[in-house]
């Protein structure tokens, strides 16, 4: 008989995750839009800015994962996503380009453990036989409000309305998000007697591998997620961009159905792959777009939504693969560390993706980024198969 996996609290931590995850995807297409309209900003200083938030959130995730791992872990939870939810009413009042600099930086540092103890919490009340499955699960609310948040924020954006109200939105949503967190009942954990402080407390050191070729993924996953409105807009592709996230997360979503159960049968390095051979060829055929658009541009329109469903087939695949790859070559006493380890190689190339997706545009196109970007995804996937498979097989504990 299975161990059971559909639990309230698993219900209520799903329905929190969503609602968070909405909240930021929200305005992840707005922004540049909002930094550009009322602070004037150019498109290397709107990367400056955005990538504020993730190097933020790059700096408390080590750091969120030691504390997760040696204290009580729902509060720490609890505590994170009040302040998350408490910047967007900051970003309200922010009559400034320096306050919301400000702002952002404390949303990121709250994000970054807001996220850390989410995952982590959501595997402690789950059984370990379905880990895989149920990560996939968690991940499948982030994609679900990834398919929804974007395209409300752009069209909340092109309806007219104001960028206060649309501010107004995440919060209301993260208000009810930290509700559904309260509701969480999160098993006992005993005190352990800790370690003494060391390097591998804070970075999963056998996760630096896998950490490494994430990293290169997440490169052009974050010039995506944060420029493609910019892009279409770029090469005058006249299309509803806020389906591209919609088409993205459907792709995830599907493939988070089968990818979770294929992980737990214990094909996590095999999943990872397939899933790199497929975002390879999205990424190239998403820099190829701008060609594309001048043989025709209803063909173009199609690709870029094929783009967008075969790109979260690809990530949605990999997402729990690679989560779970983290936390089995490591300890349960380092749950915490393993999954900051994770998070925190996504944020270094979400963050650098930013940066170098907003300095190319400057300095040429945004297609040059995405052919840039795709590059580095052949680079992340022959590191992977010759590197991060073998070492992976040879050191997992579970």
């Amino acid at each position: 008989m299975k161990d059971r996996l559909i639990t309230p609290g698993y219900c209520f931590i799903l329905t929190a995750n969503f609602l968070l995850y909405f909240g930021f995807w929200l305005l992840i297409p707005v922004l540049p839009f909002y930094l550009s309209e009322v602070f004037h900003a150019g498109s290397a200083t709107i990367g400056i800015i955005l990538s504020c938030y993730t190097v933020a959130a790059l700096c408390i995730r080590p750091f969120s994962g030691y504390f997760l791992d040696s204290f009580a872990r729902k509060p720490l939870y609890l505590l994170a996503y009040f302040i998350f939810m408490a910047m967007f009413a900051g970003y309200i009042i922010a009559g400034s380009l320096t306050l919301f600099i400000l702002f952002r930086i404390t949303h990121g540092f709250s994000f970054g453990m807001v996220t850390v103890a989410g995952n982590t919490v959501v595997i402690d009340i789950m059984p370990s036989s379905r880990r895989g499955e149920g990560l996939g699960y968690y991940g499948l609310s982030n994609n679900i409000a990834m398919a929804v948040g974007p395209m409300t924020g752009l069209f909340l954006h092109d309806a007219g309305m104001s960028f206060a109200t649309i501010f107004s939105c995440s919060f209301c949503s993260c208000l009810a998000g930290f509700l559904c967190a309260s509701s969480v009942k999160t098993p006992y954990k005993p005190p352990v007697k800790r370690a003494p402080i060391s390097l591998d407390r804070f970075i999963l050191l056998k996760g630096i591998p896998a950490g490494l070729s994430l990293l290169l993924l997440s490169i052009p996953y974050g010039m995506t997620t944060n420029y493609v409105a910019m892009y279409a807009k770029e090469i005058g592709l006249n299309v509803t961009t806020g389906f591209f996230f919609t088409f993205m997360a459907a792709g995830m979503a599907i493939s988070r159905i089968f990818s979770g159960k294929l992980v737990d049968k214990g094909k996590v390095t095999q999943v990872i792959s397939a899933g790199l051979y497929l975002v390879i060829f999205s990424f190239f055929l998403l820099s190829f777009c701008i060609y594309i658009i001048r043989w025709n541009v209803t063909a173009c329109g199609i690709v870029f939504f094929l783009i967008a469903l075969l790109l979260g087939v690809g990530f949605g695949i990999m997402f729990p693969a690679y989560n779970t790859l983290f936390v089995n070559l490591a300890p349960n006493n380092q749950r915490g560390t393993a999954t900051s380890t994770y998070l925190t190689s996504w944020d270094v190339g979400i963050g650098t993706g930013m940066l170098t997706g907003g300095y190319i545009a400057e300095i040429s196109s945004f297609d040059k980024a995405y052919l840039f970007g795709a590059c580095l995804t052949i680079f992340s996937t022959l590191y992977f198969n010759h590197k991060v498979a073998p070492h992976y097989h040879k050191n997992k504990l579970r």
